[in-house]
């Protein structure tokens, strides 16, 4: 069956913002270029998108709405409806708790031992709103386990503060109902107001699902060493293996630099009317936690590295370094079969991680690559 391809006409600045190149008089315009996704290069699961097969959202309005490099079609959606967000939990239901009678209880060293509510942290609280990517450690390069949201909170350390912790404290043992613990730095804590105890996402109330009432977002690490379904916070002498690294996983679990292909959007095509060169849009999104995205580069058939276009931070903030950020370029196209690689620099120049490793114990690294023919 023919492919219905859409056609779009853009003007000679939008272009050049597409291509970052001269050129003449430009039109955009869908072209059936016969083209297969190669399975035979890793891909994330979902990820063999086209421009006509990127899910539906409501129309919003971001912080970086006006930002003039759009995404390839088919790249992910910026930001993750919360009923999209990916889970990873240690029970098969997640635990019922009443956030009327719900409170959570700091102890332990601490001076003043209290129990706070839901409205304690909603009112008494400078309330902190980040857009963050969250990653699980068992994220494969390319996976689906990461998403971005809103996130709204209290700052840990200003929570704490009202504890009065002991100078002997060293750190905060954080207790779920589900039985999941973790252990934090109170260094950590103390030097980052963005170390958040968080109760909403995307302006309401945590799902039950994703942790109701309280979660905590720690910056820089993956999903494993931050609790859901918060209950208790004890401040301790000394730090203590949670959950997960008792079980063999990372004692750090920082999150690794990736850079992934979510498209190469063969049915909507840049062409040049001068030239008659065609080009396609290939497109994904890059992420290294709070260390920021400073370049993304694309290699064809193995060939010199070429620089995309990186779309800035959907918090509008072009040093906010939280959330993954999305990367385009436009690929002048030939006939054949033909590899595509991708990779990232962290924002002081560091280079992403290229030795393959798989997600245990400490995360997977190494370049993603996908193929098309013609």
């Amino acid at each position: 069956m023919e492919q219905e391809y859409e056609v779009q006409r853009l003007n000679r600045r939008q272009f050049l913002i597409r291509l970052g190149a001269a050129s003449a008089t430009i039109t955009v315009a869908g072209a059936g270029i016969s083209a297969l996704l190669n399975s035979r290069f890793e891909t994330r699961p979902g990820a063999l998108n086209t421009a006509g097969s990127t899910q539906a959202q409501p129309a919003r309005v971001f912080p970086n709405s006006d930002d003039p490099v759009e995404p390839a079609p088919g790249t992910r959606p910026e930001f993750t409806p919360v009923e999209q967000h990916y889970r990873i939990d240690i029970s098969p239901a997640p635990p019922t708790i009443d956030g009327d009678t719900w409170t959570l209880s700091i102890s332990g060293l601490v001076d003043n031992p209290i129990e706070l509510t839901l409205d304690n942290l909603r009112n008494d609280f400078e309330p902190v709103d980040q857009y963050i990517t969250m990653e699980c450690i068992s994220n494969p390069v390319a996976g689906d386990l990461i998403s971005t949201q809103l996130w709204t909170g209290a700052s840990f350390r200003d929570v704490l503060a009202l504890a009065r912790p002991q100078p002997e404290a060293t750190h905060a043992r954080i207790i779920g109902a589900d039985g999941f613990d973790e252990t934090v730095a109170l260094d950590l804590i103390n030097s980052d107001p963005n170390v958040v105890l968080c109760y909403a996402w995307d302006g309401q109330p945590l799902p039950v699902q994703n942790g109701f009432p309280l979660r905590v977002h720690i910056p820089n690490r993956f999903g494993m060493k931050q609790p859901k379904w918060i209950t208790s916070i004890e401040l301790i002498s000394g730090d203590e293996d949670g959950y997960w690294v008792r079980r063999g996983w990372s004692k750090d679990a920082i999150i690794k630099a990736t850079a992934v292909i979510d498209t190469i959007a063969t049915n909507m095509i840049t062409v040049d009317e001068e030239t008659g060169q065609q080009f396609v849009p290939i497109g994904g999104i890059a992420f290294a936690g709070p260390r920021g995205v400073s370049r993304v580069e694309v290699r064809v058939d193995g060939g010199e590295w070429q620089e995309a276009m990186l779309r800035g931070p959907l918090s509008g903030d072009p040093k906010n370094y939280k959330t993954w950020r999305i990367w385009r370029y436009d690929w002048p196209f030939t006939e054949g079969q033909h590899s595509f690689t991708v990779r990232m620099f962290e924002e002081d120049g560091t280079p992403q991680e290229e030795q393959v490793n798989g997600t245990r114990p400490d995360g997977a690294t190494g370049y993603h690559s996908r193929g098309v023919w013609r």
